[in-house]
């Protein structure tokens, strides 16, 4: 597992290459329904066709491939196959108590394509929820929150520990849709792997240039993830998927952060792939 300051070092050597899109690449692997099951969750209760995570376990031949192709692609970096792997986002499977060996398998499966092309780079896959903590489900109730702050907040950290123990080198917050859940996720990153670079990305939903949850790119939770001041700082930011390459570009961070008052707090930029879009780039921007 690298260093946090052989990485930064990397960065401030050349661009890294992110792996390409996941959700897709599995698609066109033209997987069945008995290749989610296998033999361990045959008899299970509910329909697991579609959960890409569960695939660590049942078909690691699967992913381990996908990693690297990736990596003979040309990339330095690769993510673990865990976009939805929580215990909020697997309770829909009834695959909750599966969810600490679906990251720990993912990394490992990862950190195993990595180390044999040598020297490159794993990140693990921090997802977004399909629950939020800044909106209501209710129209009628305002108020009303599916889950509470902590819940989510224990959800992540259970997540990026079995991530941390499988050798991750760095977190990835990707497609951001709350920053109230991304903020959980930040605490959840400082608790249980303080020591790994955390990298964020944001989903624009429609161009007026807006997460779900009605913030902009210019209204990040205080203090901004950015500073060196802030408990987390973040080491690079992006957006990604929704409206596509050259909306993200429009919809990058500024110069300087809202309410930072260090001239040059500005965290790097990365772009991550995502379906149509499968090469991405990632660089610390000059003089950061």
């Amino acid at each position: 597992m690298a260093s946090a300051e052989v990485i930064r070092d990397l960065l401030d050597e050349r661009i890294l290459v992110l792996d390409g899109a996941w959700g897709t690449a599995l698609q066109g692997a033209g997987l069945a329904a008995q290749d989610y099951r296998g033999d361990r969750f045959r008899d299970h209760p509910r329909d697991l066709t579609g959960d890409p995570d569960l695939l660590n376990l049942t078909r690691p031949d699967v992913i381990l491939g996908l990693h690297r192709q990736y990596l003979a692609a040309g990339a330095d970096i690769v993510t673990t196959n865990t976009f939805t792997a929580t215990r909020i986002g697997q309770a829909d499977y009834g695959l909750e108590a599966a969810v600490p060996e679906m990251n720990l398998q993912g990394a490992r499966l990862a950190r195993q394509a990595a180390d044999e092309a040598g020297g490159r780079l794993v990140a693990g896959s921090v997802g977004p929820l399909n629950v939020t903590l800044s909106l209501s489900p209710r129209v009628d109730d305002p108020a009303f929150r599916t889950v509470s702050f902590d819940q989510v907040r224990d959800a992540y950290a259970e997540q990026m520990g079995a991530l941390a123990e499988g050798g991750v080198d760095l977190l990835l917050i990707e497609t951001i849709f709350d920053t109230l859940n991304a903020k959980a996720a930040i605490a959840a990153a400082r608790e249980v792997a303080p020591d790994l670079p955390l990298w964020i990305s944001v989903t624009i939903v429609d161009l007026s240039g807006r997460t779900l949850s009605g913030r902009t790119t210019s209204s990040r939770p205080t203090p901004p993830a950015c500073c060196a001041s802030s408990p987390m700082r973040a080491w690079s930011t992006s957006s990604a998927a929704a409206a596509g390459p050259p909306r993200r570009i429009s919809s990058r961070s500024p110069a300087r952060w809202p309410g930072c008052r260090r001239a040059r707090c500005r965290p790097p930029g990365h772009g991550r792939g995502s379906a149509g879009w499968s090469r991405s780039r990632s660089a610390r921007t000059p003089g950061s």
